[in-house]
């Protein structure tokens, strides 16, 4: 990471016009990252540092705010150009990622004056950065970092959902950054000894925050293994042994779960609306070797039909469970989308519902810590479906805390999972259609 502070101006005029763009387009990163031509020129080291510094900016945006509020004593004027992105960025890399401070505030500097707009504001930035070096770590003190860092809109639906404690110590978790989780098709144990990182209870290997990008980690080229969550492994497992059976899976892209399936035996057909997210998912069939039978269809449509052993549905959603690897999400959603999405899902519950064999199972998720998503959208569906009956979930592979007493799966970004805390917010739970 440091060896971009000496060839690295590219990087830091890229990093505020993505940071803009994310926020005047509501993007997330990785969207505006991929939409940048001058972006995917970069060196893959290179854009993961840029995807860091966005991350950063985000994950730590209301702190920034308060810090930054104490030392200019006016907003901004709209035609600053990116001074403003400019500044915020630079207190993510000297408070937040702990970079060597000549080298941040000289290239935030000369990125100002890269911008005609910024170039007038060059001095407020370099004073204002050069206060943040010397007396960073003491603006630091006494801000409420939990609290700061998540929108209203939010706090209040986690304190109303959760409790006072119970918000905080999600929000808590979101500070903090992720680790990567990795699913093997064998021999987790042996690639542990070679790449280091922590067993899961679930059998995964856990890399720690640092580790090198994924592309060049060790067993990638060859498919040993894929990216996944350890909540997002959570879903298939719930459907028991899988072996020999044929398994739907909708809105199965980039295909964690379908990899995860296959593995496990099933006869997987992987469905999804998008033909762009699906390429992603036969890319990683091929690199991994397993198989599926992949779909470009909307399962909503009168011609999809059919029936299947199990379907898995990991509906749309809100995915305020993955805050903590996507922390822009926050600024980019309202609650008008998750009513809006709650919608989306109970239609197509409606619909899967016919897509299971009598005798059959289906396991609904999503990664979103919204009732309206998860347990109030099930307890619906039971109503209207009386052929359904939960199928309590048991095993320890499943987080301490989150087997429920209602038979469901609710994880949490603060619960714990082997040693090194977090993992994703998930709803899940498992139903067997009566024969």
């Amino acid at each position: 990471m440091t060896s971009l502070a000496a060839q690295g101006l590219e990087v830091r005029l890229l990093a505020p016009i993505l940071l803009r763009s994310c926020i005047e387009r509501k993007l997330t990163a990785e969207e505006a990252i991929s939409r940048n031509s001058d972006a995917q020129a970069l060196e893959p080291r290179d854009r993961a540092f840029v995807a860091t510094l966005l991350l950063t900016a985000f994950r730590h945006g209301g702190e920034i705010d308060a810090i930054l509020a104490k030392l200019v004593d006016r907003p901004l004027p709209r035609k600053s150009g990116s001074a403003r992105e400019i500044l915020v960025l630079g207190v993510a890399q000297l408070l937040f990622l702990g970079m060597a401070p000549h080298a941040v505030i000289d290239l935030a500097v000369r990125s100002a004056k890269a911008d005609r707009n910024a170039l007038h504001f060059s001095g407020l930035i370099n004073a204002v950065l050069r206060k943040v070096a010397a007396s960073g770590m003491e603006l630091k003190d006494g801000l409420d970092a939990p609290r700061l860092n998540t929108p209203n809109w939010l706090w209040e639906r986690w304190v109303k959902n959760y409790g006072e404690d119970g918000a905080r110590s999600i929000a808590r978790a979101h500070g903090e950054r992720p680790g990567l989780d990795l699913s093997f098709k064998a021999d987790t144990a042996a690639w542990a000894d070679s790449m280091g990182g922590e067993l899961l209870p679930n059998g995964q290997l856990r890399l720690l925050p640092g580790h090198a990008p994924v592309p060049e980690l060790p067993g990638y080229a060859g498919g040993a293994w894929w990216v996944q969550d350890a909540a997002a492994t959570i879903p298939a497992r719930l459907l028991g042994d899988v072996r020999g059976k044929s398994v739907l899976d909708l809105c199965a892209a980039p295909g964690g779960k379908t990899l995860q399936l296959a593995a496990m035996g099933a006869e997987v057909t992987a469905v999804d609306v998008s033909e762009a997210r699906l390429r992603r998912l036969e890319e990683n069939l091929g690199r991994t070797g397993l198989t599926a039978k992949i779909l470009a269809q909307d399962v909503l449509s009168p011609e999809f039909s059919g029936q299947w052993d199990a379907v898995l549905l990991d509906a749309p959603c809100s995915a305020t469970g993955t805050i903590r690897r996507h922390p822009e999400l926050p600024y980019l959603k309202d609650e008008q989308q998750i009513r809006e999405l709650a919608g989306l899902q109970r239609r197509m519950l409606r619909k899967v519902a016919d897509l299971v064999r009598p005798g059959g199972m289906l396991v609904y998720c999503t990664c979103s810590l919204e009732p309206e998503e998860g347990e109030t959208r099930i307890r619906g569906f039971l109503a209207d479906n009386p052929a359904f009956e939960i199928v309590p979930a048991s095993g320890d592979w499943i987080p301490e805390g989150a087997a429920r007493p209602e038979g469901w799966v609710r994880t949490l970004p603060s619960m714990s999972y082997g040693i090194s805390p977090g993992m994703d917010g998930f709803y899940a739970v498992a139903m067997r259609r009566r024969a």
